[in-house]
Order: structure tokens, then C-alpha cells, then sequence
């Protein structure tokens, strides 16, 4: 019979030494073979992310000012879409702001998507739902955007609209897309339609 023969506590000590770094070698190949699909998502998901509707109607104003304005939009064929009616068949209001009533952030704005693009004339109002002081002028920021499929959103129009009193509604814009979400040329106006006393 055969004796065994014993290792020295040396080369016992550089066994195990290999063995914990090749463990952990592995166990961070492992992890990073795990993230790598979530540090780069598909080219379609960040598409999507950019841009979350069709027509963006964003309006702003100062954040020192702590006054309710709100956002009305209609698109062709439709009811208007504000704060009363708060989603359409094509716009939703995403964003009500009552100035520093019940907001977690110290920026005013309002915005408003829509799901897909309608040929037709759409209406952007601006509405002074509260007590304005008399002295008092609010510059609101109007800004439209299309993002037509396969392409970036492009501004339309902009404008900045003055309100000076309570239940002031101004139109900011009139303006009309074709079958494929471009600007008719010509169509954009601020001919005043009402939309708020449409509702009531």
C-alpha cells in the first residue's frame, strides 16, 4: 500500500488564493454580462421615450409668479381639452398648475399631447383662472411642437401672450396640419375663438 503524500501548507495557501480571485473574476464577469442589456436600451425605446405625444402644447410662465393660468386645446372635430375636461379622443392635459396650490415644484407650467395628428385646424388658448392684482401683467409662454413618426419634434410656433385680468382667455394660436403632420402654410393665426364658454 501505497503512503499519500501530504501538500505543504504553501502550496495549500496559493490554491485557495487562485481559487477566491478566479471566484471573483467570474462573479464580475457574471454581473456585467447581466447590466449590459440595461445600459444600452434598444434604438426603438429611446425613440419612444423622447417624445411621448404627437402635437406638444407646453405653455409657461414666471415661476416668481404664483398665479393659476391654464392650457386649452382643441383638435379639429373635437371638445376642447383644459382643466374641465381634462382628456380627449386625441389631446390630454398632462400637466394642471395652480401656481403654488398643491405643487411639488417651484417651476409653472402646463402641457398638453396628443395621440396622433388629425388634419384639421387646432386652437391654442390661454386662460387666467384666478385673481390677478391690478397692476399685474403675466407674460405666458406659448410653444408648439410636432414630432411626425420617425423624426425629431419641430417647433411650429411660439408666442408669449399677456394676461392682465381674471377669466382672460386669449387665443395663442389657430393653425392647421395636413394628412401628414406639416404646417399648412399660411394657417397660423390669432383670429380669438373661445373655448372655455364652448363648455359651459
Amino acid at each position: 500500500m501505497e503512503e499519500l503524500e501530504y501538500f505543504d501548507d504553501e502550496d495549500t495557501a496559493g490554491t485557495v488564493f487562485r481559487d477566491v480571485i478566479l471566484l471573483a473574476l467570474i462573479g464580475f464577469v457574471a454581473m456585467v454580462v447581466m447590466l449590459l442589456p440595461h445600459l444600452q436600451p434598444p434604438q426603438e425605446q429611446r425613440e419612444e421615450a423622447k417624445a411621448p405625444g404627437n402635437v406638444m402644447v407646453e405653455v409657461h410662465w414666471p415661476n416668481d409668479m404664483p398665479y393659476d393660468v391654464d392650457l386649452w386645446v382643441k383638435a379639429p372635430g373635437e371638445r376642447p381639452v383644459g382643466f374641465w375636461n381634462q382628456s380627449g379622443f386625441t389631446f390630454n392635459l398632462l400637466r394642471d398648475d395652480l401656481g403654488i396650490e398643491g405643487d411639488a415644484t417651484d417651476r409653472n407650467y402646463e402641457m398638453s399631447y396628443s395621440r396622433g395628428i388629425p388634419a384639421g385646424e387646432y386652437v391654442v388658448n390661454v386662460h387666467m383662472y384666478g385673481h390677478l392684482p391690478k397692476d399685474v401683467r403675466l407674460p405666458v409662454r406659448v410653444v408648439v411642437s410636432v414630432k411626425r413618426p420617425l423624426e425629431e419634434p419641430e417647433q411650429v410656433a411660439a408666442t408669449t401672450v399677456e394676461l392682465r385680468y381674471k377669466n382672460q382667455e386669449e387665443t395663442a394660436f389657430r393653425f392647421r396640419l395636413d394628412g401628414e403632420g406639416r404646417l399648412v402654410e399660411g394657417s397660423v393665426s390669432k383670429l380669438r375663438k373661445p373655448l372655455i364658454t364652448e363648455l359651459r
